[in-house]
């Protein structure tokens, strides 16, 4: 009796055919066609049309495109301008964010508000915020009608086209003023997924506050720091409508040219070598991050 009982509760076994027969793929590929389908769609035949664009003329390939990008006086300036303003804006925003985050993390009151109000600049759209701020740094602004109302002077010019330092300044104040919300976002979630336990037994250990942090939260949100980089730091590279907003061309950046040359001078294989120059420093910069600061998996390998 025991016997027949066992046989009649064994589940059936499932066979390919059974699977074929129940309406089951037989190929998870057949899962990821639509996405596979629509990601070619939608990144795979721009990216080939650029690439084409930007080394080809009437069916012929050519470097005469590339030529002409790096001749431009103002491609040396964006390169540079772009770069600098990664490595000043980068570091900055996550030193506030991580500030903020933790701060948050002490749970003072009204944190609900706090965390609403950091926030806010990631309702804004990038023009809107170059002009906010262009209504601060302009000749005529917010800024310099204060340095002259407390009798200071007449107001610092710094978006002139002769003061490359003052339009830096001005653009590295607005990028971090509207894009820090999105690191603290990021950094505030993987702090929530930190257990608490495990601060407090280091406190319970005599670690101090700055040993908690750097030995404790610090290594357990680093997949959430990780992402953050890499996506903050291909944002920082294709910033474009706040420095346009604020210095107009006087402060070139590698987007802006390569909506110069497409808009205004209407040349689009040499805007399409500029996309590509910005792609493959993403590329490159997200290759070096993920390799410096992927975690050991469970067998300790790296």
């Amino acid at each position: 009796m025991s016997t027949v009982e066992t046989t009649r509760s064994a589940p059936p076994r499932t066979t390919p055919e059974t699977s074929k027969r129940r309406g089951f793929p037989a190929s998870p590929w057949l899962l990821l066609a639509p996405s596979i389908v629509f990601m070619l769609l939608l990144f795979g035949w721009p990216l080939l049309q650029g690439i084409l664009a930007a080394f080809r003329t009437e069916g012929m390939f050519t470097l005469d495109h590339w030529a002409r990008m790096f001749g431009d006086p103002y491609f040396t300036r964006a390169m540079r301008n772009t770069l600098l303003l990664v490595v000043i804006v980068v570091p900055i925003q996550f030193v506030l964010a991580i500030g903020m985050a933790l701060l948050l993390q002490t749970r003072p009151k009204f944190a609900g508000t706090h965390f609403y109000l950091w926030a806010i600049p990631l309702a804004l759209s990038e023009l809107a915020a170059g002009l906010v701020w262009l209504a601060i740094f302009s000749p005529r602004g917010y800024f310099n009608s204060l340095v002259s109302w407390l009798g200071l002077g007449d107001g610092i010019g710094w978006l002139d086209y002769d003061n490359p330092t003052g339009m830096l300044f001005a653009v590295v104040i607005a990028e971090v003023w509207r894009a820090t919300s999105l690191v603290f976002v990021i950094v505030v979630a993987g702090l929530q997924m930190v257990p608490r336990d495990y601060d407090e037994a280091a406190q319970v250990f005599g670690a101090t506050a700055w040993q908690r942090l750097w030995h404790v939260t610090m290594p357990m949100i680093r997949p959430s720091l990780q992402v953050a980089l890499i996506l903050r730091t291909i944002l920082a590279i294709q910033v474009f409508a706040v420095a346009q907003a604020l210095t107009g061309r006087n402060f070139p950046l590698l987007v802006g040219e390569t909506y110069q040359w497409y808009v205004n001078v209407q040349n689009a294989s040499v805007a399409s070598a500029l996309a590509l120059v910005v792609l493959g420093i993403s590329l490159v910069v997200s290759i070096v991050y993920l390799r410096t600061l992927r975690t050991e998996d469970r067998g300790g390998v790296r």
